[in-house]
């Protein structure tokens, strides 16, 4: 199917797609199409959607007034900067459930480190529970912290927080093996934005991470902590050339970085494929059912109101189609599984 360009003028839309990267746009595009059409095809749906037409806009648009209050709190620096710790650490805690990591994930709090009356490091993540292999979480949801690169530095200016110096600084402060500093793509500096674009490793200070809190997408998050936790189990004094390891871990990254998009193109196929399966056995089912009572009334020549009741219930079809569901729910399962494993 070939579709000429089009123009849509829709808030609701150009919001959304606005947001996505021009290589998100047209997989997004088609799932939104795919999602449409099913709507479409369901009359139950749409003469709901006819029912309650003004119900729906009075529910969108005080869902819609809803999000943008939240966003708008979650934008206020006061409020954003602990809403970010709470937010990032919960989300590594998860990581490390999921995992079946014995990593001990600690909020700092507002206590100092080992520099006099410095609290940077918002937590401190003990891998395999070890207080000597420690990686240090420094969240900066704050569009005027600036890259602050050692080349650029100036050191006469006026002091101010920087991604490399709180990386340095929370580094020092916990006592950790090597840190990571987390940046929100709403709020972030358009130099750190440009700089980082996903993961990024600075040999000498440590992970640049971009989450989407918004979105509850912390994949780069996870990414730069596997790789920070690898480096602190096996961190030791040896002599090993700067420049190789900073290849390493940039090939690492970006090796990492096509696994995770390609996993979530297979799981998004997935899913696809299990709603095709459902439909499937839905239509298959009821063609039975249909059949069954046909048959009936070909052989006695009548229905009873008793049979046509339980024509109309259906029961006997949802019944079947219980377990059906369960197994095909199942599907890809556990091959995606073991693969994380």
């Amino acid at each position: 199917m070939n579709v000429s360009a089009f123009e849509v003028e829709n808030e609701i839309v150009f919001a959304y797609f606005d947001r996505l990267s021009n290589e998100e746009r047209d997989d997004q595009l088609f799932r939104a199409l795919y999602i449409g059409v099913l709507a479409l095809m369901e009359d139950r749906f749409a003469a709901f959607l006819a029912r309650t037409q003004s119900e729906l806009g009075t529910q969108l648009e005080s869902l819609k007034l809803i999000f943008e209050m939240k966003r708008e709190i979650f934008l206020k620096t006061a409020v954003k900067g602990a809403q970010a710790e709470e937010t990032v650490i919960e989300a590594l805690s998860e990581y490390c459930k999921e995992r079946g990591l014995k990593d001990v994930v600690q909020f700092t709090g507002t206590t100092t480190g080992a520099l006099p009356r410095n609290k940077t490091g918002d937590a401190v993540c003990f891998v395999d529970g070890d207080d000597s292999r420690r990686v240090v979480i420094e969240c900066k949801f704050d569009k005027s912290v600036r890259l602050g690169d050692i080349s650029d530095r100036d050191p006469f200016a006026r002091g101010s927080d920087t991604a490399w110096s709180q990386l340095l600084e929370a580094h020092v402060n916990r006592g950790a093996a090597i840190a990571i500093i987390v940046f929100d793509y709403a709020v972030v500096d358009r130099g750190v934005l440009e700089f980082v674009q996903s993961v990024r490793f600075e040999a000498p200070v440590g992970f640049m991470v971009l989450v989407d809190s918004q979105k509850g997408d912390f994949g780069n998050l996870f990414i730069a902590y596997a790789l920070a936790r690898d480096i602190a189990l096996h961190a030791k004094t040896v002599q090993l050339d700067g420049a190789m390891l900073d290849a390493l871990v940039r090939r690492l990254i970006r090796d990492l970085n096509a696994f995770t998009s390609v996993r979530s193109l297979v799981e998004r196929n997935i899913e696809t494929s299990r709603e095709i399966m459902r439909q499937l056995e839905r239509s298959w089912l009821m063609v039975e059912f249909c059949q069954a009572y046909l048959g009936r009334f070909l052989k006695e020549g009548r229905l009873s109101q008793e049979d046509l009741l339980e024509f109309y219930q259906a029961e006997e079809v949802r019944e079947r189609y219980k377990p059906l569901e369960k197994e095909i729910l199942s599907l890809g399962e556990k091959g995606l599984d073991d693969e994380a494993e």
